[in-house]
Order: structure tokens, then C-alpha cells, then sequence
């Protein structure tokens, strides 16, 4: 149910990189964004551990499987489908965006392997970032506050990634994920739903967790991340009943 994409691949939504330098990009600027269509294809996004008490309120928070697993924020229970973006390809109102999407087409990337810093990218198919239209990017070679703010934003986002990884590696060292299953009954259904694919806390290695452990936990907020994942998951039948009335056949 919850996929992630490999480390060797670019990250989800992206589908090419480059850098962005006033040498190259002289007279760029950046196009309002019309939509979030390009997020329709998804039912997974990646999200951070400062959102979480932002995404506990919208969506489910589960882990991925494999290396390196992420949080995600389940905006559907079908690969390729998401049920906050509407037909006119805007996301549901007041419900809440995720960074990673926001991001989107820029993003913080090593231009070779061996470089130690990470250099501001952008996606060069998103067709935003055009030449001699919208919002300047560049004022000679000084980068605009446009340019500033996005580099801001892409800053703090790699430093929740940091934060993010650190918590992921400190669940694995507990030996907390375990794979999860979710079933769903609903009337009128012959077979219950059932979703796997994913991982999730378990909530009995996390009761038996020793005293000195749980505290700590406490104290550096790993704790309230976990809850807000474990409360997070009763919005999943109010995901799956989205998805049933999603797949109702609409009356002419």
C-alpha cells in the first residue's frame, strides 16, 4: 500500500534536475503554480517529523518498507491514486499540504558524488521555471528574494530530513516498526478490505520498552512523534470510505 521511490532514482514528482545558477539562468523567473496535478499520480508522500502534528490531523502516517525507510503521509489506499486532488487538479481546501509537495520543482542536491555542498535544483520539466516570465529569479548575479526564499524553504526542509532520519534510525535501533495490516469492514461489502505494504509501530514492544528508554523518549519528543503516528491510524477507514464514494459511479 505504501511505496517509496529507490535511493537510486530520482525523488517522487521529480523527472529531471538541474542546477540553478544566474550563469544559466540569467533571465528566469518563476510562473505562478497553477495546480498540483502532477501529484495525482501518487497515494503516498513523504513527510517529515516536524509535520507530524500537522499530517496527524489529515492523513494517516505509516513507514515505508525497505532501506531506508520513510514516513508517509497516505493521501490514498490505491497505488496511483490521490483522493485529496480534486478534477480541477487543486488539493482539497484546508487540508493540509505536505513540505514535500510544496517544494516542488526545487530541491537541494549534490551536483557530483564527491561534493561536499548541496546546491540548489530545480526540475526542468515542471515548466515554472521559464525565461523572461513570472517572478525573477536573478537580478544580475545576485539571486532575488523570490530566489532567497526558496533556497530558505529548501534549507529547512533537509534540516527536518536530518531530524527525520535520526528518528527513523533510533526506531530501528529499538527494533519498534513491524510490518502492519489494516482490515475494513464495511456494510454492505461482502469481503472485508484488507491493506498491507506497510510499517508501523508496535505498540507491544512499545509498552515493554524499559523504564529509562521511554523516558528518554519523552524528554526528546520521540515519544509524541510515536503517538502522533499510532492516533494517526484511525484515519484510515475515513480514508478507505473517501475511496468507496471515489468509486461510485457519479449520477448524469
Amino acid at each position: 500500500m505504501a511505496s517509496q521511490p529507490p535511493a537510486n532514482q530520482l525523488p517522487l514528482f521529480y523527472n529531471g534536475l538541474a542546477p540553478l545558477s544566474s550563469q544559466l539562468h540569467p533571465n528566469h523567473g518563476l510562473k505562478p503554480r497553477g495546480d498540483l496535478g502532477f501529484t495525482r499520480g501518487t497515494h503516498a508522500i513523504p513527510v517529515t517529523v516536524d509535520e507530524f502534528p500537522l499530517v496527524q490531523r489529515n492523513y494517516p502516517i505509516v513507514f515505508g518498507v525497505g532501506e531506508n525507510p520513510a514516513p508517509l503521509a497516505l493521501v490514498g489506499l490505491q497505488e496511483g491514486e490521490n483522493l485529496y486532488l480534486g478534477a480541477d487538479n487543486q488539493w482539497e481546501a484546508n487540508a493540509y499540504i505536505p513540505a514535500f509537495v510544496r517544494r516542488y520543482p526545487f530541491m537541494l542536491a549534490r551536483l557530483t558524488p564527491e561534493a561536499q555542498e548541496l546546491s540548489l535544483c530545480f526540475d526542468d520539466t515542471a515548466g515554472i521555471v521559464v525565461e523572461n516570465d513570472g517572478e525573477k529569479l536573478f537580478a544580475g548575479t545576485e539571486p532575488t528574494e523570490t530566489t532567497k526564499s526558496i533556497l530558505q524553504f529548501c534549507e529547512q526542509f533537509e534540516q527536518a530530513v536530518m531530524r527525520t532520519r535520526a528518528f527513523m534510525e533510533e526506531l530501528a535501533k529499538l527494533d519498534l516498526l513491524m510490518d502492519g495490516e489494516v482490515t475494513i469492514q464495511r456494510d454492505g461489502l461482502a469481503q472485508p478490505a484488507v491493506y498491507r505494504g506497510f510499517r508501523m509501530i508496535d505498540e507491544q514492544k512499545l509498552q515493554n520498552l524499559r523504564g529509562d528508554q521511554a523516558r528518554k523518549m519523552v524528554q526528546s519528543g520521540m515519544m509524541g512523534l510515536i503517538y502522533a503516528h499510532l492516533f494517526s491510524l484511525s484515519l484510515i477507514s475515513p480514508l478507505f470510505e473517501r475511496q468507496f464514494v471515489a468509486s461510485q459511479p457519479q449520477a448524469a
